[in-house]
């Protein structure tokens, strides 16, 4: 048995979620936040026997999409901010981050 964890943007979950439906994996959908851009993500819990895993890495990897994003930094917090003009930087967004888990006991009642 494995506990496959992904983390998918909030943008990729609805698609992530009908895929996972579709291919018949039940999921745990859980509301998250992500560190660098502070953004929405939704992070999903499936339990599945381990030869069915590389399937539900498909409907991952076919649901989560990489896209390009601008985002304006952060002003510094220290320093004189007067000459500091923030211009906006493409970084890329989206796309899965996914932890595959050995799990010792899975049952579903």
């Amino acid at each position: 048995m494995k506990l496959i964890v992904a983390i998918v943007q909030d943008k990729d979950s609805n698609r992530l979620s009908a895929g996972l439906v579709k291919a018949n994996f039940r999921a745990t959908k859980l509301a998250s936040t992500g560190g660098f851009l502070k953004a929405g993500n939704t992070t999903f819990m499936i339990g599945v026997d381990d030869s069915q895993v590389e399937n539900v890495m498909n409907v991952i990897r076919n649901s989560c999409k990489v896209r390009e994003q601008l985002v304006t930094p952060v002003t510094p917090m220290s320093g004189t901010t007067d000459s500091y003009l923030p211009l906006p930087v493409e970084v890329q967004v989206g796309g899965a981050t996914v932890f595959v888990l050995p799990v010792e006991r899975f049952e579903h009642f």
